[in-house]
């Protein structure tokens, strides 16, 4: 008995040593980080726009590639302890959209490739050394959302001729797109002739009392600043905006497709295609360094005629003409 309890002692030992070779195999599977200020609610098209970009440079997720999703829930002092936790989990990548999440990713480390997506310039954010040679661990992609801030402003002017109080709508807590964001539409009104009035909201109840000053002190139009937690909330806001019949412009078409006016700036989901496809290249082997950061070069006006109607504005017959797509 004690020797055939041994022999299945040794038997068992076995059977723990050739354990390990197939989990060298899904240790092969690469992982992802995907570092991110928001929660997914609001996000899927992105998301999927994402994986497109993957499966374009031959990775699908559950196949061949895993993705790890690190959500702040809107909590941005949380982002470098969650980039900290991808880079001591040693995934393969991470991608980190707006520029705190980028920012964090950058400090959690040196080694591990990073993709960004960030709608201001990353030389100045202090991403990368240059656009043609990013240097280092990192690279990704300018949607210039913040740069067309002023002409976004003359748009929503061009909507509303009459306008001269204008809302603008910040989020204070994620500073890196807020503070750039006012000072670009500061300048636009000083020299449109322009009166602002600042709103804060860094979550969903503060969006709905900034829509209730509206009943107090109403505004000619709204102009909300490009956030990705206005992204998330989309569906409050063009509701909230139609009730009140507020005329508002957006940064990116997300919200005309929920219901809201006009907005004028880049594909955002298609920049998450692009950083889909930069991961894969890195994936198989591309250093970060190599991929030159890309900056969007096509911007669209999209409008919601029935947006429009419902709170009985007549869209100018210039804007018609010139916008890339009328929702009717």
């Amino acid at each position: 008995m004690p020797g055939m309890r041994r022999r299945e002692f040794i038997a068992g030992l076995g059977g723990v040593v050739a354990m390990p070779s197939n989990n060298a195999r899904a240790q092969a599977i690469p992982v992802i980080g995907i570092l991110h200020s928001q929660s997914p609610d609001g996000f899927e098209s992105r998301l999927r726009a994402f994986r497109q970009g993957l499966k374009e440079v031959g990775f699908v997720e559950g196949e061949n590639v895993t993705i790890e999703y690190a959500w702040a829930e809107n909590q941005v002092d949380r982002l470098p302890v969650l980039a900290a936790g991808l880079a001591r989990r040693q995934v393969a990548a991470i991608v980190a959209f707006a520029p705190a999440a980028a920012l964090a990713a950058k400090g959690a480390t040196s080694s591990i490739p990073i993709v960004f997506g960030v709608p201001d310039d990353p030389v100045r954010l202090g991403l990368v050394a240059s656009l043609a040679r990013p240097g280092g661990n990192i690279t990704g992609f300018n949607f210039f959302l913040l740069e067309v801030t002023a002409k976004r402003l003359e748009l929503l002017r061009e909507m509303v001729p009459t306008a001269v109080r204008i809302a603008v709508l910040v989020n204070p807590s994620n500073a890196g797109d807020a503070e750039p964001a006012l000072k670009q539409v500061g300048v636009a009104a000083q020299a449109m002739g322009l009166q602002l009035r600042i709103l804060n909201a860094s979550n969903s109840a503060e969006i709905n009392a900034a829509f209730a000053t509206f009943e107090r002190e109403r505004p000619d139009a709204l102009f909300v600043a490009a956030d990705p937690m206005f992204t998330a909330r989309r569906v409050q806001m063009t509701h909230l905006a139609t009730r009140h019949a507020i005329p508002a412009a957006y940064s990116s078409r997300d919200h005309v497709d929920a219901g809201g006016l006009m907005s004028y700036g880049t594909n955002v989901p298609d920049t998450w295609r692009q950083a889909g496809v930069y991961t894969g290249r890195i994936l198989k082997g591309t250093k970060p360094a190599d991929l030159p950061v890309v900056q969007a070069t096509r911007f669209e006006l999209v409008i919601n005629h029935q947006a429009a109607r419902l709170i009985g504005l007549t869209v100018p017959q210039s804007l018609l003409t010139s916008a890339d797509e009328v929702i009717e």
